[in-house]
């Protein structure tokens, strides 16, 4: 099993996401009410997350299964949707700090860098099959009906999910934070 904290989150360019983390644990006020809405929000986020890293193998394919017929981008929306839960069990406080700084710099700046960065990879690579994909999938909203590529269409691929691909895809390191960020919020609710 490799590490499961990943290097690239050592880069001097997320300083301020951890200085805004550490400003959210400082000013929060957890109660029981947000603990539970967040704690489910987060929880939502995670299982998400996991079902996509189960079955994402990165570059070499164009993988359309579990989450991923669905919508285009489940550990996006799921990393959406834990901010979203530590914004709710840090109280007010917290809430403003994810709406004012999180969702701003995710929904303006990170998740249409990745969408156009990404897009462009595989269309490049899959061409119409990609394009059928993005065409019948949207990024964050999910469809009801699983998408499938149209008969004929290569370079989709349908995986079944994986216990070795969620830890290939470091997934693990995202549960471990998840789960000291709330331990850290219950012990201070715990202490007030």
């Amino acid at each position: 099993m490799r590490h499961p904290f990943r290097r690239k989150n050592a880069s001097p360019r997320l300083i301020p996401f951890y200085i805004v983390a550490v400003l959210g644990v400082i000013l929060a006020n957890p109660t029981g009410v947000g603990l539970g809405f967040g704690l489910a929000l987060a929880s939502t986020g995670l299982a998400l997350r996991a079902w996509g890293a189960g079955h994402l193998v990165k570059t070499d394919a164009l993988v359309v299964s579990g989450p991923y017929a669905h919508l285009r981008h489940p550990l996006y929306a799921g990393t959406l949707l834990i901010g979203l839960g530590f914004g709710a069990v840090a109280g007010v406080a917290g809430l403003v700090v994810v709406v004012a700084f999180f969702l701003p710099v995710f929904v303006g700046y990170y998740a249409p860098y990745k969408e156009r960065v990404e897009s462009e990879r595989l269309e490049a690579r899959y061409g119409d099959t990609y394009r059928e994909y993005h065409g019948g999938v949207r990024g964050f909203v999910p469809r009801l009906a699983a998408w499938a590529p149209p008969e004929g269409s290569s370079g989709a691929a349908v995986q079944v999910w994986s216990r070795q691909r969620f830890l290939d895809n470091d997934e693990h390191g995202t549960l471990l934070g998840v789960a000291a960020g709330f331990g850290i919020l219950v012990c201070r609710a715990a202490c007030a």
